[in-house]
């Protein structure tokens, strides 16, 4: 029998991480799926070690890193050859709760016109903070907001909050195949960053529309692509990152905001990076200031 679900896990040099999350999935009470681990151009041979200790993954290794979007695409474009009926974006950071699937794929199931859905995320330090319950889009400014965000719910009551949302994370975006066969894979040169927000929303213009499903949950450790253990002379996070970020948010917002919006937008957005430009003059970080002209011109000039 063809199995329901294909997940979809990227590895890049992180054994231990992705180890843990495999564990935690193989605790599942749902079992109608393949797990699909993609590593993506990792030098420690972490790949070839995880197939050992995991034989029944389908392992696909890339010889280069091709960041978050191409890796993924590259398990998800594995599951649409294999006609899997869901495929699902999981970071490898994460553990889930042993009936995480269930509410997700019955939501899925139960009506056709919900292109994709996300579970309840929290983080794996505090399992009663919020990471993500969800997220929303400021059309007028442009601006993208998780709910919620470092809440506390100690009392779960986040659980029962079910909603439709603006944009899923890439953390754990769970969607049909038929739609993304509809909308088309993540836009590579994204990289990372803005990659989800630019597949949900084409997956809204495509008429469907994207759940919040609380009754799944996962508790996710934040932060792991982009932010160094030590303190450098600019800060925890690279230049690198900045640049890759806001690029991309510039290139999302040329895509898909709308007419009406774009006075108003463009004035929150200059002012934005007109402060973050002073910000890093400031503070002396000077690399991350020549990055962020950088992504400013590369992100009015190029298109994806």
């Amino acid at each position: 029998m063809q199995k329901k679900l294909a997940i979809v896990l990227i590895n890049w040099n992180s054994f231990e991480l992705t180890k843990d999350s495999l564990e935690s999935l193989q605790l599942t009470t749902f079992t109608n799926y393949d797990c699909i681990v993609v590593d993506n151009g990792s030098v420690d041979d972490s790949g070839q070690a995880l197939k050992l200790q995991f034989p029944n993954i389908i392992l696909i290794e890339s010889e280069t890193n091709k960041g978050f979007t191409g890796g993924n695409n590259i398990g998800m474009d594995y599951a649409l050859q294999h006609d899997y009926e869901y495929i699902m974006m999981l970071n490898n950071d994460v553990e889930v709760e042993p009936n995480f699937f269930e509410p997700l794929i019955a939501r899925l199931d139960q009506n056709p016109f919900v292109g994709a859905a996300q579970p309840l995320i929290y983080f794996h330090h505090d399992r009663n903070l919020i990471w993500n319950a969800g997220s929303t889009f400021n059309t007028l400014l442009g601006i993208c907001n998780t709910s919620d965000y470092n809440k506390k719910d100690p009392g779960h009551l986040f659980r029962n909050k079910e909603k439709k949302i603006d944009w899923i994370t890439g953390c754990a975006f769970m969607m049909r195949a038929s739609v993304l066969k509809k909308v088309g894979p993540l836009k590579e040169a994204f990289f990372i960053y803005y990659e989800d927000v630019d597949l949900s929303f084409r997956i809204k213009q495509a008429g469907y529309i994207l759940d919040y499903v609380p009754e799944s949950v996962i508790y996710h450790i934040a932060g792991m692509s982009h932010k160094s253990k030590t303190k450098e002379k600019e800060g925890f996070v690279s230049p690198k990152v900045h640049y890759l970020n806001a690029r991309n948010r510039i290139w999302f917002l040329k895509a898909h905001t709308p007419w009406w919006a774009i006075p108003t937008t463009f004035i929150y957005q200059f002012i934005y990076y007109l402060a973050v430009i002073f910000y890093f003059i400031s503070r002396l970080r000077f690399n991350k200031l020549k990055a962020w002209l950088t992504c400013i011109k590369d992100g009015i000039l190029a298109s994806v």
